[in-house]
């Protein structure tokens, strides 16, 4: 049995990609297969989940020697079981930059494409077969080609994700920008969640001269509601570096309505990276960053210290 699982702390694409293929793996080419997730998915992907009536993935701590595996929607073993290197991986399909690491048996099948989202490769790589697909794999794959995107805001949308989403929804008979509203508000409402648990939720590890960043994204249309807990956010990183082996987390809060993030800055170390990275004064524990809205294009490309 195939394992097809992305990256850990799992996002909408990280934990729709993994059901999408698994169903192409399980349907049409006739290979037993099964989505797993590395944590429990975001509130966004869990709303996603419930509004298709998906089951929620088995979630694992590891995988064993041996293990037969597909990963979707990252290849950086930072973010990939302790043994994966250990397991038999297969295939890899994502659209992050390449990180390297990663040890394989054999030669396999590995697409990275310049895309906003990995469902938007699944649907291409899965072709005409798409038409088999039932309204949940397809409903998973406009989910998550809508969060990547954030409807069409990220400056990492391409013409062809969008081609794809419109195309998926009309198929659906689903209005873009209404269901979008849905899946944005389930993804702000973080009422439940702990400082610490929001300081992981979406969070890429970095290393920047020498240092260990976690490097965390909030998207909501409610930014408000996170600033109102600033203080605590900022008390609560030292306590999530320790924990996670990093010397400095790193919140931004991207604010999809206004496209732009605020990003805190706790310390001195912060605002060097604020003050050089963006070219902006700080003055204060915040400052908002007109425009920023991607983790991958606009944020860790440009830090500097």
């Amino acid at each position: 049995m195939i394992k097809v699982f992305g990256h850990t702390a799992p996002d909408t694409d990280s934990t729709g990609s993994p059901i999408i293929w698994a169903w192409y793996l399980n349907e049409v080419r006739k290979t037993p297969a099964k989505a797993v997730l590395q944590g429990e998915p975001n509130t966004e992907a869990a709303w996603m989940l419930t509004r298709w009536s998906l089951d929620k993935p088995e979630i694992i701590s590891d995988v064993a020697a041996g293990d037969q595996c597909v990963i979707v929607d990252t290849n950086n073993p930072a973010e990939l079981p302790d043994s994966i290197n250990d397991a038999d991986v297969i295939e890899i399909i994502d659209h992050h930059m390449l990180a390297g690491g990663i040890k394989t048996r054999a030669p396999i099948n590995i697409t990275v494409r310049p895309l906003a989202c990995t469902a938007t490769i699944l649907h291409d790589l899965i072709g005409d077969d798409i038409s088999r697909a039932p309204e949940g794999v397809k409903g998973a794959m406009l989910t998550c080609i809508l969060s990547d995107t954030l409807e069409f805001r990220s400056p990492t949308t391409t013409a062809h994700d969008r081609h794809v989403a419109e195309k998926l929804a009309a198929d659906l008979r689903i209005n873009i920008t209404d269901y979008a509203a849905e899946m944005f508000a389930a993804k702000s409402d973080v009422s439940a969640f702990s400082d610490e648990a929001l300081l992981r939720m979406d969070s890429k590890e970095y290393e920047l001269n020498g240092k260990q960043l976690r490097v965390s994204v909030l998207e909501t249309t409610a930014p408000q509601v996170l600033l109102d807990r600033k203080d605590a956010l900022i008390a609560a990183m030292p306590v999530v570096a320790a924990a996670d082996g990093a010397d400095q987390v790193l919140l931004f809060i991207v604010d999809i309505l206004n496209e732009q993030a605020t990003l805190l800055v706790p310390n001195d170390y912060v605002k060097q990276i604020a003050e050089k990275s963006f070219g902006v004064a700080v003055a204060g524990d915040s400052v908002v960053l007109p425009g920023v809205m991607s983790r991958k294009k606009q944020i860790i490309p440009v830090l500097a210290v």
